[in-house]
């Protein structure tokens, strides 16, 4: 049985060998990510290239997705590199001081907005939550607060608000440069980061478009802002990440995992794609195998429905990278081998569709879950017909054949659908049949007298057209 769960995987230093990702590659890694938070432009652009190099030696196709580094709230710099704060003490984030300048008493902060942001009363929390303090008043640029739980704090660690309120910008002066840059590399999709509303994710297409880049849009979901315009960001958005570190920072550990299965479960009503992302693996950056913890946590997210899990430092710096993605394929293999994906088809089964060739893919599942069927063939230019396929939960393959590489590259983040390529060989009807079959027989994806559903349009080369289903017996002729 083919994987349906797609992985992404973050590129790094220990990345930077062909051979390495090669392998990463063979592994199962579908798609690529690219941490504009670190690096320059000619760092991505080289790792770019390697990767296309190298999913071309394996004979695979590769997505590609560029992650904007967004307004991260940081404290400056301290004159020792670090302090320990203890619980109690008196501290001041004060953003007018010398940003070397931070001692055990107070330290500079590189957003100049959080004083008007933040009031007595507000817990700031610092280093991913690790540390807690609370305001107790704001005078001029200086945030006079209490230490509520201490520990360890070292130079330019994040801030967030305990349940959301920083105003700032989704889209920084950096974040419009790196798009233009992801424009330049091909990115298949771009990630916003601190998305907060459907008019950043419009924004950030409406950007990258400008650019000459035609990636799909991912929605993060970091912020509790989010949460409270969670429908119109899906909406906007192409993509969804559920970016659990600075959420469960500003939300609460203890909310993480319900919001999790919402933000999955309502991504998916809205024929969205879905990631799942942050500290997946994490033990794996320094770890050979992951602790029972974290597959349990893998495995509950591919239970869920996400299209994808992903990656961070345990492949872009881990000690690992190849063995975290085996890792990472042998617990999606074991979760869906067990858990039951060949449901009732409950999805959009209210209202109505609004493109013929959604209605085409809802009517091929329902058929494909009630019919002894081998494979599900979609003729596609654009890969809307499999993505709409592929909300429904089904253990069918979906295989999108297609003459347009930047197709083949986006449905690799599609939950159980796998890029082909194909050119339909002329408008014969038979010809046309004898391809597909010889292709999927050359593949040993069905086999003879096998039952196929196969979706198209009357008009080739019109994306959205698909306006067809037929179910054909695959012939040796």
């Amino acid at each position: 049985m083919l994987r349906r769960t797609k992985i992404v995987t973050t590129l790094g230093p220990a990345t930077d060998d062909i051979n390495v990702l090669a392998a990463m590659v063979r592994a199962g890694a579908d798609v690529v990510r690219v941490n504009f938070s670190h690096g320059q432009a000619e760092d991505h652009i080289r790792r770019i290239e390697l990767v296309r190099q190298a999913a071309a030696s394996v004979g695979r196709y590769v997505g590609i997705l560029g992650d904007l580094r967004g307004p991260k709230i940081r404290i400056e710099r301290f004159v020792e590199g670090r302090v320990e704060l203890t619980e109690g003490d008196a501290f001041v984030l004060d953003v007018s001081l010398d940003p070397q300048a931070g001692t055990v008493r107070s330290v500079g902060v590189a957003y100049k907005d959080l004083p008007r942001d933040t009031r007595a009363g507000d817990v700031l929390l610092l280093n991913d939550g690790q540390i807690a303090v609370e305001v107790e008043r704001v005078e001029g640029p200086r945030i006079h607060t209490r230490v509520r739980v201490g520990g360890e704090l070292s130079d330019q660690k994040g801030i967030n608000r305990q349940g959301g309120g920083l105003s700032a910008d989704a889209l920084t002066p950096k974040d419009r440069e790196d798009v233009r840059i992801a424009a330049q590399i091909g990115v298949d999709y771009l990630a916003v980061s601190f998305a907060r509303s459907a008019a950043d994710i419009n924004e950030a297409r409406k950007l990258l478009r400008a650019a000459g880049g035609q990636g799909r849009i991912v929605a993060k979901i970091e912020r509790a802002e989010a949460l409270q315009n969670l429908g119109e960001i899906i909406e906007a958005s192409d993509v969804v990440m559920v970016a659990r570190g600075d959420l469960g920072v500003e939300m609460g550990y203890a909310e993480l995992t319900g919001l999790q299965k919402t933000i999955i479960h309502e991504t998916r009503n809205k024929s969205r794609v879905v990631i799942t992302a942050t500290q997946m693996m994490e033990s794996m950056i320094n770890s050979p195998v992951p602790t029972r913890a974290e597959v349990s946590d893998v495995a509950n997210a591919v239970m869920d429905g996400t299209d994808a899990v992903m990656l961070s430092a345990e492949t872009a710096a881990g000690k690992h990278p190849v063995k975290a993605v085996e890792a990472m394929v042998q617990v999606i293999g074991g979760a869906e081998k067990y858990h039951l994906t060949h449901t009732q088809l409950r999805h959009r089964v209210e209202g109505h569709f609004s493109h013929t060739d959604e209605a085409i893919a809802m009517a091929v599942m329902y058929t494909a879950n009630h019919l002894k069927v081998g494979a599900i063939v979609a003729l596609t230019e654009s890969g809307s017909t499999p993505l709409w396929m592929s909300r429904i939960r089904s253990d069918i393959p979906i295989y999108a054949f297609t003459r347009h590489e930047l197709t083949r590259r986006r449905v690799t983040l599609y939950r159980g659908v796998y890029p082909v390529p194909f050119d339909i060989p002329d408008n014969n009807r038979e010809a046309l049949y004898k391809a597909i079959f010889h292709l999927l027989l050359e593949l040993k994806l069905v086999q003879v007298g096998d039952l196929v559903i196969l979706t198209k349009g009357e008009l080739t080369g019109v994306s959205g057209g698909t306006n067809s289903m037929q179910i054909l017996k695959v012939t040796a002729d």
